[in-house]
């Protein structure tokens, strides 16, 4: 896996309901490192692939759910990088008729066209993942396989992650980023200069990740989480998010995805407008991609008769 990346922009974010409150905001374009490893996917996947290599194991095993952005990411980096892949999928109704899911599925339909390999297991089943006796028998069913966590967050995840921040963004004050497993923002924090504070926003409710987080970094006192803008939960929307990220990409050309940035986003928005930064803050938010997955969303959301993401 080549060490470099497409070089990234930060993208300066200009939004009618804030343009007079005195906060500057940039939007660093990690979805635009890779077409199909994009944002933090490609990060975590870095220095794994390089494990991988070195350990001479052929083939990746990752687990994940029908929507996941980590499946899709795995399966194509190990079609470009010469690794079989497989994934444990959680949900055994979606083995049912195969063809169909996939028909319905865009992620599950570009893992598999990208040669990934799926086990679908039950959700109870699922909960066991982490254990060791679980592992002994996916390893007696798959061989040797290079264990990639699910949402890919690990010490060698991290260690990618800590390359988003560059020399040049010193200059700004607040660092942003969506948060599922906490691998990206540890990343981040490790490398955030003494000035500046890591802000995180979960995307699913939760009282673990505190700790999750403290476990890959080195710092202490230059971040906290945001824990008020996950929507109800991971993978739950409603239609005033919708309704602003279409309002977003139309004012800043920028589609966001509804899972994590899109949640980041309102929040930063709702801060400034609750006064949370001092006028002259200097704000520098992490697109982490995802973007593949909007297709899925709009499917549901066709369903429940909601207002769909503008791509």
């Amino acid at each position: 896996m080549s060490k470099t990346v497409k070089k990234i922009i930060n993208q300066p974010v200009e939004l009618n309901d804030i343009k007079d409150l005195g906060i500057t905001i940039f939007m660093k374009r990690e979805d635009q490192t890779h077409p199909f490893i994009s944002g933090n996917k490609y990060r975590k996947l870095k220095y794994n692939l390089f494990e991988a290599d070195n350990q001479n194991i052929k083939t990746l095993l990752t687990f994940g759910g029908a929507f996941s952005n980590h499946i899709s990411a795995v399966a194509y980096a190990g079609k470009e990088f010469g690794f079989k892949t497989v994934g444990i999928i959680r949900g055994d109704e979606l083995e049912q008729d195969l063809e169909k899911t996939l028909a319905q599925n865009i992620t599950l339909r570009l893992a598999y066209d990208h040669g990934m390999q799926f086990k679908f297991v039950t959700r109870s089943d699922y909960r066991f993942k982490h254990t060791e006796a679980y592992i002994e028998d996916l390893q007696k069913e798959f061989g040797d396989f290079y264990l990639v966590p699910e949402g890919g967050t690990n010490k060698l995840a991290v260690k990618g992650c800590e390359e988003i921040l560059k020399p040049s963004d010193e200059e700004f004050d607040i660092i942003t980023s969506a948060i599922g497993t906490g691998g990206t923002i540890s990343g981040i924090i490790n490398s955030a200069k003494a000035h500046q504070k890591v802000l995180g926003f979960p995307a699913l409710k939760e009282n673990f990740l505190h700790k999750e987080i403290e476990k890959y970094t080195i710092q202490t006192e230059n971040w906290s989480l945001v824990r008020d803008y996950h929507f109800g939960g991971f993978g739950k929307v409603n239609s005033e998010l919708i309704n602003f990220m279409n309002r977003f990409k139309e004012e800043t050309g920028i589609l966001l995805d509804p899972i994590y940035t899109g949640k980041m986003m309102f929040g930063i928005v709702d801060l400034i407008k609750k006064g949370f930064f001092k006028k002259g803050t200097k704000i520098l938010a992490i697109h982490t991609g995802g973007l593949q997955g909007i297709d899925g969303m709009n499917s549901r959301l066709q369903k429940k008769e909601m207002p769909l993401i503008i791509k």
